[in-house]
């Protein structure tokens, strides 16, 4: 899951005046104050205009076509101020070579081109946001405050600013401020330098004030003047008590310098909701800055799959679950207690951090017929038993339901069991890793293909082609022979890229349906 969500902006065709279109023409159309580029007119963008933020895109991508109102309004915005920065779209599937150019290997690709020179966009997804970022990019890291009704039109333009008050622009804590401006791109910050003004603001000493629409309205900092604590101070603080996760919030959930997430899975719909949430809220002030809070509203449709990704069913919900994100493997941990109070809540979060609750692991019941056929299904369950079995080599194939490549593989994995059927000392296995779990076999893509020896501990990767010939060989030779990577021509081993998997932020970095073919597998998702 790399992170991560996106804009998507409706292609206009560059027409002539006789409606006919000119594929020639290297006119730049215009739509909702948003340049729309193509490669007979990109160079021109480019070149005319010294600040232009380009998104790569493409057509299909469902988060990019429901966030594209933010992006134009960001356009507008620096427009109604009379920026020379320039917002512009590419649709990366119809201008091939542009995507090659700037290697464009997911969607949405987003670029800022500063007089002609590449860098990376890093900000967020709302309209203020791109427009923060574009502003730190290109002037000041703090705007200078002169007047009260700067200070009052400042803080209330957003959702969360910084206002640093200091007398002396040039001392050591001033200094600090801006430091920690310019390494903080999702985040608007002002100065001021009258005391009169830092007085009305009821700020009575230098030092900074992160005011927000939201909890408790402003939060005054009282720690150490340098960069990386004031920087922690406004993470810890820039987000809600409770964030919901949405398109719009999910940069900042994942983005952020909090590793470990409890989440709520809960209805607002439910007539106790309000009762829920206000109980989570209060356990929330207890662990502000180490353990981020986030709701996931049950009703929303695409949140199922987070539940699923949770191995959380209908019937469970609400309910709480704590990942870390810091691991890996994206340890999850459940509550002992299904009762959402808040002394259960607090103890269960404790307990994670304490590492007094030990993770869960997501386990189906062992079928009847497991082993009926010539590939054995494997689940949590049993994986130990039959994987860990020192009296035979065990081939498992770890895939996802959803993944096209494992629905390509699944014949020839097949083919496979019976080539070996007759063989007591060869298991052929399959396992669903998105309903199971194993502590010793940590899947981060589909299909993840690994062999365990007999007689030993070892756990063999396999990297070879995914042809017929090659899995017997590499059975048969008892995971010695043809686990190198295929020649030119032959099917390709996984990487570690692919398109949509699995989590809270499945964005697609390929095309959906018949194009997930053209990737070689799919990757889980961060959360």
């Amino acid at each position: 899951m790399k992170l991560y969500l996106v804009f998507l902006l409706s292609l206009v065709a560059i027409t002539l005046g006789d409606g006919e279109e000119n594929p020639s023409s290297d006119e730049i159309e215009v739509e909702e104050e948003v340049l729309v580029l193509k490669d007979v007119n990109f160079e021109k963008a480019i070149t005319d205009n010294e600040l232009v933020l380009v998104e790569f895109y493409a057509p299909w991508c469902g988060h990019c076509k429901a966030l594209a109102p933010e992006y134009a309004k960001a356009a507008g915005m620096l427009k109604e101020q009379g920026s020379p920065i320039k917002l512009a779209k590419v649709d990366a599937t119809a201008e091939t070579k542009l995507a090659e150019k700037y290697e464009v290997s997911g969607y949405p690709t987003i670029k800022f081109f500063k007089s002609q020179k590449v860098v990376e966009y890093g900000g967020g997804r709302t309209a203020a946001e791109i427009v923060s970022w574009l502003e730190k990019k290109t002037g000041p890291p703090a705007k200078e405050l002169m007047t009260a009704e700067e200070v009052k039109a400042f803080t209330e333009k957003s959702d969360v600013v910084v206002v640093g008050f200091y007398k002396d622009k040039d001392s050591e804590n001033a200094k600090a401020f801006i430091q920690a401006a310019e390494g903080t791109d999702d985040v608007e910050f002002g100065i001021v330098h009258d005391e009169a003004l830092a007085k009305e603001n009821n700020v009575e000493k230098d030092g900074l004030v992160l005011f927000k629409k939201f909890d408790e309205g402003r939060v005054d900092y009282d720690g150490e003047h340098n960069e990386a604590a004031i920087t922690q101070f406004i993470k810890a603080n820039q987000l809600p008590l409770v964030t919901e996760f949405n398109d719009e919030n999910a940069p900042k959930i994942f983005g952020g310098e909090v590793k470990k997430h409890v989440l709520l899975f809960a209805s607002k719909k439910a007539d106790a909701f309000q009762d829920i949430h206000d109980s989570f809220s209060t356990v929330a002030k207890d662990f502000k800055g180490k353990v981020l809070f986030v709701l996931v509203d049950s009703d929303v449709e695409d949140n199922s799959r987070i539940s699923e990704f949770f191995g959380i069913e209908a019937k469970e919900i609400p309910t709480v679950r704590l990942i870390n994100l810091a691991d890996d493997d994206m340890t999850k941990y459940k509550p002992k207690t299904t009762e959402l109070t808040v002394e259960n809540v607090r103890n269960f979060v404790q307990d994670v951090l304490d590492g007094k609750l030990k993770a869960h692991l997501l386990s189906q019941e062992i079928p009847d017929d497991w082993d009926a056929k010539p590939v054995k299904v494997l689940v949590g369950k049993n994986f130990d038993e039959v994987a860990k079995d020192k009296t035979k080599g065990v081939f498992v194939e770890f895939y996802a339901p959803w993944c096209g490549h494992c629905k390509k593989l699944a014949p020839i994995w097949d083919e496979l069991g019976e080539k070996f059927k007759d063989r007591d000392d060869v298991v052929i296995a399959k396992m669903d890793s998105t309903a199971n779990e194993v502590e010793s076999v940590k899947v981060q893509s589909f299909p993840t293909l690994k062999y365990f020896p007999k007689d030993s501990d070892e756990i063999v990767d396999y990297k070879g082609g995914r042809t017929l010939e090659a899995l017997v060989k590499f059975v048969a030779s008892e995971g010695k022979e043809a686990n190198e990577e295929p020649s030119e021509g032959e099917e390709p081993p996984p990487e570690e890229e692919g398109e949509e998997g699995e989590g809270m932020e499945g964005e697609a970095e390929g095309a959906e349906g018949e194009e997930e073919e053209a990737q070689t597998e799919t990757t889980k998702d961060e959360l």
